[in-house]
């Protein structure tokens, strides 16, 4: 496995400068294309699985986090407040309060349910610059999160479906988890109590993990359980990777939480025409982007799936008078949608030019015959070459190849 701190720098993706700070990367255009394509591809994902996608804001009052939990139970990993005339306002730790805070601003019936808000939001935690590393342990976190709100009812279903999601984006990008963890409460944990490191009650957080149970034992995964790894608001589904240097890591959880509906006093309609109280449902598909992809970089050695490659295509011409057509080439490739460079005659060898670009999933090498033919030949990433073939019918191939596996090439 390569180590993403090292490849990630030589491929262009991302970097750091300590006038940005440490644990706060920034994606280079490489690193930037396959943000896009998994934001893309998680979207539409999570739209096909019944969600509406929101935005909300990073900040929020202090008040806020102090209803949800988050300023008495992790404010340690928290920034610090900043003042803003008379308030107080805070970098989000977590998205679950303002999304709380989005189904309550509209009164809902049970006809609604179950519920499902998604979003690509920023999220920061105040870690300490010992654990920072990479993209895997970073300050600033883009996070893929996600809230259903249903009745107690649906929470089995709605878990394994998100553990069904879950799964699904695993293969599509070329994931392996490591282990599942069944993170529950410290055995000597007094769940309530004053001085505790949970809130809420017994009840509900057996009654929480036993539904967790249930849903890993239906999928038919080995897990193990993780006694102290809760959140301090409900136990949850942990799945794990390794890095390169074999350290482990979260990247996908789904946890059942029956505080925050309580502490933010939602509410749904039910077919009694009295108000019920929902149950949250918080699920992270491919967590935060920082860590996928610096997963992702180290599963697949700079060589992505065609779909997730910062650059598809490239269009090698043999000398100086092929530019003007695979200058027309990569227009065309890019009019269909496809991430493309050329890879002009004067910098280097052909032989140079196409090892420089060996992490490209395609080249169309373009010489004299090609531009009087029309026709363009697809080399492979491995090595192996296509019959040549109108350069209409290549480009479509290629688009076409480039969405494969994608949520944008799946039927109807």
């Amino acid at each position: 496995m390569f180590d993403h701190r090292k490849l990630g720098r030589e491929l262009g993706l991302f970097d750091s400068d300590p006038l940005i700070g440490a644990g706060l990367p920034y994606l280079l255009p490489a690193g930037a294309a396959i943000r896009h394509a998994l934001e893309s591809y998680v979207a539409e994902l999570e739209r096909r699985a019944g969600y509406q996608h929101v935005y909300s804001p990073v900040l929020g009052k202090r008040e806020l986090y102090e209803i949800s939990g988050h300023w008495s139970h992790y404010s340690d990993d928290m920034y610090p407040p900043m003042k803003v005339g008379e308030e107080e306002v805070v970098l989000r730790p977590s998205l679950c309060p303002h999304h709380a805070l989005i189904y309550r601003s509209r009164s809902h019936s049970y006809r609604e349910l179950p519920l499902r808000y998604a979003e690509l939001g920023g999220m920061y935690r105040s870690e300490l610059s010992g654990v920072l590393g990479g993209l895997t342990r970073v300050r600033a976190i883009q996070l893929n999160d996600g809230h259903i709100f249903c009745t107690l009812d649906q929470v089995a279903g709605e878990a394994r479906a998100s553990l069904d999601l879950i799964l699904r984006a695993y293969d599509d990008l070329g994931l392996k988890p490591s282990r599942f963890l069944l993170s529950l409460p410290a055995a000597d944990a007094r769940i309530g109590a004053a001085d505790s490191k949970y809130v809420g009650d017994q009840e509900s957080w057996d009654r929480s993990a036993a539904l967790l149970k249930e849903v890993l034992d239906e999928a038919g995964v080995d897990y193990e359980e993780a006694p102290g790894e809760a959140a301090f608001y409900g136990p949850k589904i942990d799945i794990q990777l390794e890095d390169a240097a074999g350290r482990e890591y979260t990247l996908s959880t789904i946890q059942v939480d029956f505080h925050q509906p309580a502490r933010f006093e939602l509410e749904y309609i039910g077919a009694d025409g009295n108000k019920h109280r929902p149950v949250m449902v918080h699920r992270a598909i491919i967590g935060s982007l920082e860590r996928v992809i610096g997963q992702l970089v180290e599963q697949h050695g700079g060589a992505f799936p065609a779909w997730l490659a910062p650059v598809q295509v490239v269009v090698l011409p043999l000398s100086d008078a092929e530019e003007p057509y695979a200058a027309e080439i990569a227009r065309r490739a890019m009019n269909r949608g496809l991430r493309v460079e050329v890879a002009h005659a004067d910098e280097g060898t052909l032989g140079a030019r196409i090892r420089e670009n060996r992490h490209a999933p395609y080249q169309l090498v373009v010489g004299k015959r090609e531009v009087a033919s029309g026709h363009l030949a697809v080399r492979h990433r491995d090595g192996h070459q296509d019959d040549p073939a109108e350069a209409v019918d290549v480009l479509e191939y290629l688009s076409f190849h480039c969405r494969a596996n994608s949520c944008q090439s799946l039927p109807d």
